[in-house]
């Protein structure tokens, strides 16, 4: 509701200071190896948990205590609101051909170099982000927090965001980012997954097709260099009858994507629906979050399932 009502604050958010925090430990921690990579993932990831564990524990695992810290967490790992308001923030401005405003727009959104791209090529780096950070932005921390609480919450946040920093395969990050891509694959590698399915069930709530998501995922996942960004894109093309991939310039180079679905290239319209698509499947992570938390406390066992008095 708090993500809702207000999305991210735009000021004194915590992403953004713990972003600061693992910007200063790089100075010290930073080789141009593999474990010294490891090191910092370590000590950035843990000093995190550590809090949400020392957070949890004060405030007690259940009662107002307990629900507050866990609402306030939730709220600070998930970006669900903004994604969907950046996705038709450019839209609008696709649709009147504003191109200035929309290259604006695009480093919130992703790591492209914006200067290089056109009408279509905004539209496709939006809508691949779109599709990306619905399950990094928005499922992944709903279903690690049902799964492990506050310390999974804080700790997918920091792992995700470590990635954005440093999971990079250029000159400076080939071999110190290499832990923090691989923790994050592993993190999000289930999270992709029900965002795939999620996609695919509920695309006819925006015009799309389930049987297109479910082969394009089949046919075209595999071939993206990401496990897990390919399911969640591929899902998303094939849903809205769109193709995605093809060259891809980012600040540090260019990749050549495989192409993902069928159809015409995405317009400002399927930029649109994408954002209605993450909307309906953030509502359905939401339900499944919910309902595994309902079956961890039923557990026998658990804290919540041991009657009191």
């Amino acid at each position: 509701m708090l993500d809702r009502a207000f999305a991210d604050p735009r000021r004194w958010h915590p992403v953004a200071g713990f972003g600061s925090a693992a910007a200063a430990l790089e100075t010290e921690t930073y080789r141009d190896d593999r474990r010294a990579g490891v090191v910092h993932e370590v000590i950035a990831v843990g000093a995190v948990v550590g809090i949400g564990i020392l957070v949890t524990r004060g405030s007690g695992s259940s009662g107002r205590g307990g629900a507050l810290v866990t609402a306030l967490a939730t709220w600070t790992a998930l970006g669900g609101r903004s994604l969907v308001r950046a996705g038709h923030a450019m839209a609008d401005r696709l649709d009147i051909d504003d191109l200035t405003g929309a290259r604006e727009l695009l480093p919130s959104l992703c790591g492209r170099d914006p200067s290089v791209l056109d009408t279509e090529g905004l539209a496709r780096a939006a809508l691949e982000s779109i599709a990306e950070n619905t399950s990094d932005a928005a499922v992944a921390p709903l279903l690690w927090g049902a799964v492990a609480g506050v310390p999974g919450l804080l700790g997918y946040r920091a792992i995700n965001t470590l990635d954005a920093m440093i999971g990079y395969r250029n000159d400076r990050y080939e071999r110190f980012g290499w832990a923090a891509a691989r923790t994050d694959d592993l993190a999000n590698l289930v999270p992709a997954r029900v965002t795939g399915l999620l996609t695919a069930a509920l695309a006819p709530l925006v015009g799309g097709s389930p049987a297109g998501a479910l082969r394009a995922w089949r046919r075209d996942a595999a071939e993206h260099p990401s496990p897990n960004a390919g399911v969640v894109e591929a899902s998303m093309a094939g849903a809205l009858g769109i193709q995605l991939g093809g060259r891809t310039q980012y600040r540090h180079g260019i990749e050549l994507r495989p192409t993902l679905g069928d159809g015409p290239a995405p317009c400002a319209a399927d930029l649109r629906r994408a954002a209605r698509m993450s909307a309906v499947v953030q509502v359905g992570a939401l339900a499944l979050a919910v309902a595994i938390t309902a079956l961890r406390r039923r557990r026998p066992g658990s804290a919540a399932a041991v009657p009191v008095g």
